[in-house]
């Protein structure tokens, strides 16, 4: 871990470590993980998390890391968030967990060529087995209703993950195929969300989202919760 890049992901590991606990006043006890799709302004409190919060009115626990993956073998860093299945305790008493993840995997991994080993090993065709459904089961257990996040695709703009758009929809169509399975399990699937050719949905990366996308993704987070919840 070198350079600025290594002291960013420290940053986001102590940030998470550190996050609170989900509320237990009343309100929902909430709890989000995964990447850097969550972690993303999480230092100015305008992340994903945060944004679904303010819409909820309560607080949103967030154990979220930049550069996280599903699969992640290195014990120390791994246990510090870099593993997104180890983000979760399972002695928590939440109603709902939103999570995200596998773009690492497959980005790092391979790629985003020849993935078909790296996309099994994450998730089967059919949804049931992998390390995504283990750790979305793992959350079920805990009594949880698990809300999964997909990904931002590129505006076909000069992002560096444009090559990554199949693999983002066939995760998609897992991730489909694993919410069909259990009726407390949701997929918030984002391929449609950046209309072709604009920039404004990406930060100056183009691979992480902006402001303007964390917003929006918070807000259907959001209601993805509270129509759930009203039932």
């Amino acid at each position: 871990m070198r350079g600025i890049p290594g002291v960013l992901t420290l940053l986001f590991l102590l940030v998470s470590a550190c996050a609170g606990a989900p509320p237990t006043n009343g309100d929902p006890r909430i709890l989000a993980m995964g990447d850097s799709l969550m972690a993303a302004h999480a230092i100015s409190g305008r992340s994903i998390a945060d944004m679904a919060g303010k819409e909820l009115g309560t607080k949103v626990a967030d154990r979220s890391v930049l550069g996280a993956r599903m699969n992640y073998a290195l014990p120390v860093s791994g246990a510090m968030g870099m593993s997104i299945p180890k983000q979760f305790r399972d002695d928590a008493d939440l109603d709902w967990v939103i999570v995200n993840g596998g773009g690492n995997d497959l980005w790092f991994g391979c790629g985003c060529s020849a993935c078909d080993r790296k996309m099994g090993k994450m998730i089967s065709e059919d949804g049931k087995s992998g390390t995504i459904p283990g750790l979305v089961n793992r959350l079920r257990k805990s009594g949880a209703k698990v809300l999964y996040v997909g990904y931002l695709r590129s505006p076909g703009a000069g992002s560096p993950i444009e090559s990554c758009r199949d693999e983002g929809d066939e995760l998609d169509r897992r991730l489909t195929r694993l919410a069909e399975l259990d009726e407390g399990i949701f997929f918030l699937p984002l391929s449609d969300l950046v209309p072709y050719g604009d920039r404004s949905y990406h930060g100056i990366d183009m691979i992480h989202p902006s402001l303007k996308a964390s917003a929006e993704i918070g807000a259907m987070v959001a209601d993805v919760i509270r129509n759930e919840s009203v039932k």
